[in-house]
């Protein structure tokens, strides 16, 4: 079997979750001898590249076998990567002249009126695309909708060179990709959700974003959510079938354990450190990670508390501390990555992930797998499926305090949660989750040919 993969991120150029998770899934595949050929929409800078290694061309697609594609301290793990290669959508392409878009005529409902639109529309667009010249910053010009369209229309063009089974999209940047190359194709459409609009904005969804989440998993033929709750959201706010959602809940990579090396540290000793690590946004509920702060503190001295992360609430949350009278107790990191995410987790007595609403949640598996006790908010797939964590209403920032001070002021609960935390995430296996993924795909091509 193979498959057309289109993904938005992949490490170490990532924002997030989602290449976390595209890489483990796609190395999962491979190992259960199933082909992938994955579509990137632009190259990695080299001065991003830790493990993946892309050169400079002329051509507007450029193509990777896996082992080109990482960088010599990877290449002991490149077998597990051996059916997988690269397709990467050069950042040059300068913004074309176009006629009626495809967007603009795709208040539709079936698939198969969209599929015959989307068809007409890239058979005329992909006759337009030109390459004017380099591009000094290495992305896109325009917006990240043009963005969007533009990896849709050059991932046609991918498909109408490759030989695949099944065209699998992760998330609504790729959606529109997903649909243009179900639409030259003719193959089934898997859309993978691992983030809705009404996680990362709550009510106020941005409706042109929750356009294009809808009609992708309206004209998909199978969907993919990492989590119940995730699945929940998508029946009853986007009017999906139930019989059409599969979820298949993300994993964490067991060989990645940091083993330490002794560095210093900004806390002192004796201290109690609890540690948010994630995007300072609305969805992940930082607000409520620093008004617990506040309580805890009226009870326990010793401790920091760090706010790892970057995001636009950032300068609120430093505000927020200060106006509580905190701030001298709040450490705000900025954005780390690699070795200092380490340093973040050794250092920690607890981590706390408070999130507003959470698909799924990859870091407190990382903390599970760095021997952290944690506590997550309810509102979260993640809590589906560990046990020997605490768990809050997101919004119940007294008992979420009362569990902060719990971990702090009884060593043997905080011994307890590190060892059998440690011991459950040990179940999480990218294998499972990409079986059950080898399962949708064998399913849609069942029913797709019975059509």
């Amino acid at each position: 079997m193979k498959i057309l993969m289109l993904g938005w991120e992949f490490p170490p150029f990532i924002s997030g979750g989602l290449g976390t998770a595209c890489y483990g899934l796609t190395r999962a595949l491979s190992q259960e001898n199933v082909e992938v050929i994955f579509v990137l929409p632009r190259p990695v800078p080299a001065q991003y590249s830790s493990h993946v290694r892309m050169a400079n061309s002329i051509d507007n697609i450029e193509s990777w076998t896996a082992n080109q594609f990482f960088s010599e301290k990877e290449l002991k793990d490149i077998q597990d990567f051996e059916r997988v290669s690269f397709r990467t959508i050069n950042s040059v392409i300068q913004p074309y002249q176009t006629t009626d878009s495809y967007s603009e005529k795709s208040k539709i409902a079936s698939r198969e009126e969209s599929v015959k639109l989307m068809r007409e529309t890239l058979l005329e667009q992909t006759k337009m695309f030109t390459v004017e010249g380099k591009s000094s910053s290495g992305h896109y010009e325009g917006d990240l909708y043009k963005e969007v369209q533009r990896y849709a229309k050059l991932a046609s063009l991918i498909a109408l060179r490759e030989d695949f089974d099944v065209v699998h999209a992760h998330d609504w940047m790729t959606y529109p990709a997903g649909l243009a190359v179900a639409a030259v194709s003719g193959k089934p459409l898997v859309v993978h959700i691992h983030s809705t609009e009404f996680d990362r904005s709550g009510e106020n969804v941005n409706q042109v974003i929750y356009d294009i989440e809808r009609q992708g998993l309206h004209c998909a033929d199978a969907i993919i959510a990492v989590s119940q709750f995730t699945k929940n959201i998508v029946l009853s706010r986007y009017g999906i079938a139930d019989e059409k959602v599969t979820v298949v809940y993300n994993a964490i990579d067991k060989s990645g354990k940091t083993v330490y090396n002794d560095v210093e540290a900004p806390i002192k000793t004796g201290e109690k450190v609890v540690l948010f690590l994630g995007r300072i946004t609305m969805q992940k509920g930082p607000d409520y990670f620093i008004a617990a702060a506040k309580k805890v503190l009226e009870h326990v001295d010793n401790v920091k508390f760090v706010m790892a992360g970057s995001g636009d609430m950032a300068r609120r949350m430093i505000e927020m501390a200060a106006e509580y009278g905190i701030g001298h107790k709040v450490l705000f990191t900025g954005f780390l990555r690699g070795s200092d995410v380490d340093k973040a987790f050794r250092m920690a007595d607890l981590f706390v992930m408070p999130s507003v609403s959470e698909p799924f949640g990859l870091v407190p598996l990382e903390a599970l797998r760095n021997d952290v006790p944690v506590l997550i908010s309810k509102q979260s797939g993640v809590s589906e499926v560990l046990n020997h964590v605490l768990k809050v209403d997101f919004w119940d920032v007294d008992e979420m305090a009362n569990k902060i001070i719990a971990v702090l002021k009884h060593p043997p609960l905080q011994t307890t949660l590190r060892e059998y935390g440690n011991y459950e995430v040990r179940k999480f296996s990218w294998q499972q989750s990409a079986r059950k993924c080898v399962e949708v795909y064998n399913k849609t091509l069942t029913t797709t040919v019975k059509a």
